[in-house]
């Protein structure tokens, strides 16, 4: 984020941090501090969108936390077998990720820390003993060479999920509101093709970024609470089930073809 912010400061742009956005409409921004105008307004503000009025049901943050370990030698990596830059996962539901980081470590994470309701976004949220537990325990039955290895780090955040799980990048010329997001937690990559998309849309260019899917997409908002807390929570224990199912008869769970549409699947 600090070279991002280095790069586009380098083009000319001014960054304010510190300033608390509370609302928008069409051509400004409402802040703690006043009000901007501006011909185009970017809401780019993924799982924190649940948190201001126009987008409180348009995304719903859904935790992700991770753990990385203590470098592993160069003979460990050898004998696993994943080299750097690679990237791991499984078929499981409960979705897992990981990755060999420069510095020898594993870096794994992934879903099972629970929806809060109200799409409610607090510090401790990112901290959750049992999860980071399970991450642990997750990464050393996948790979038993990584029992030995301590865990260093522990860290998490929300991730912004739109209802269809469809990522969106879209432009509304007459009220100059532009809104980026909806990445489900592939946003390291995917941002860089939004923000190209967006330049698309808003100068009015017909290219074949513009003409994607996700161009000018609209999910359909969350439903209400406790609908959303009980939908959400649901879900995610039914994917843990799905992958205890599928493990135990080796067939695919029915348990998982009856929650796809809830969970966007």
């Amino acid at each position: 984020m600090r070279g991002l912010a280095r790069a586009v400061e380098r083009l000319g742009v001014t960054i304010f941090e510190q300033t608390e956005v509370l609302d928008w409409a069409p051509h400004r921004v409402m802040t703690a501090r006043g009000t901007v105008a501006a011909p185009v307004v970017v809401v780019a503000t993924e799982g924190y969108g649940a948190a201001l009025p126009k987008t409180r049901r348009r995304i719903l943050p859904l935790y992700s936390l991770m753990i990385a370990t203590e470098p592993l030698s160069e003979e460990t990596w050898r004998e696993i077998g994943i080299e750097h830059g690679q990237t791991f996962t499984d078929f499981r539901h409960l979705l897992i990720y990981g990755q060999r980081t420069a510095d020898n470590r594993f870096a794994f994470g992934g879903r099972g820390a629970r929806y809060h309701w109200g799409s409610s976004i607090r510090p401790g949220y990112d901290n959750v003993p049992h999860v980071f537990e399970h991450l642990r325990r997750t990464l050393v039955n996948m790979i038993p060479a990584a029992s030995g290895a301590a865990v260093t780090h522990r860290w998490g955040g929300p991730l912004g999920v739109p209802r269809d799980w469809h990522a969106a990048a879209t432009f509304d010329r007459a009220s100059g509101i532009a809104f980026a997001g909806g990445y489900v937690g592939d946003g390291l990559s995917t941002t860089n093709l939004a923000g190209r998309t967006l330049t698309d849309l808003i100068l009015d260019r017909d290219t074949e970024l513009t003409r994607l899917p996700w161009a000018n997409h609209v999910s359909p908002d969350w439903e209400p609470e406790p609908l959303r807390f009980i939908g959400s929570n649901l879900g995610l224990a039914a994917m843990g089930t799905a992958d205890v199912e599928e493990r135990v008869t080796g067939r695919s769970s029915v348990v998982a073809k009856l929650m796809g549409p809830l969970v966007g699947h």
